[in-house]
């Protein structure tokens, strides 16, 4: 009984000593992800935005520059597309003035087309080759920066003393967030273009 006993208790290490091996290597291997992450995100001006909002693709991404581009430009549609959607329910809201309405009408507008940029975005990284990557990406960089300026556009919009400070706050909110990441996407595709230059 006792050299079972001593047989399983065996047993019972060796499987514990390999699982723990096999999590150590995975967390050496998802700590060179995250570090990759950390490092590419750190050229960005929002670094520790750029790394959270990331982070959490770092086995996806690996250390691949592209990947991590993609990833970048996910997050930022992704964002976008909320955005727009809280952008329009916003629009909708009562006592507003004919100002703020004008205003609130040419932002949801702004992000729609910011969107739509995204997407387009998204499209071309997907179908970048060898023979016509400088085309590509020079089309992905200005789709990402007219999706950029069209962030932007919205928040002029809302500029100046005329506007609610309810209304305006709300909207720069939600628009910073957009461009914080929106501008991630594209640092990140610009470090990626510049190492197959």
């Amino acid at each position: 009984m006792e050299n079972h006993f001593s047989k399983s208790i065996a047993s019972f290490l060796i499987v514990l000593a390999l699982t723990y091996s096999g999590c150590e290597a995975r967390a050496v291997g998802g700590s060179k992800s995250t570090e990759f992450i950390r490092t590419s995100c750190s050229t960005t001006t929002y670094p520790t935005l750029c790394y959270s909002s990331i982070s959490s693709h770092a086995s996806a991404i690996q250390q691949n520059p592209k990947l991590l581009a993609n990833a970048a430009l996910t997050v930022s549609l992704d964002t976008a597309i909320s955005t727009s959607a809280d952008m329009v329910k916003l629009s909708h809201r009562a006592g507003m003035t004919p100002r703020e309405v004008g205003a609130m009408r040419d932002c949801v507008e702004e992000l729609s087309d910011t969107v739509e940029q995204l997407r387009k975005s998204m499209v071309d990284m997907k179908q970048m080759k060898g023979s016509n990557f400088a085309m590509m990406i020079n089309d992905v960089q200005t789709w990402v920066s007219a999706a950029l300026t069209d962030e932007d556009t919205c928040m002029d919009g809302f500029a100046g003393k005329y506007m609610n400070g309810g209304v305006k706050t709300e909207v720069r909110g939600k628009i910073v967030n957009v461009t914080h990441m929106t501008s991630h996407a594209l640092a990140l595709i610009n470090n990626y273009a510049s190492l197959n230059a």
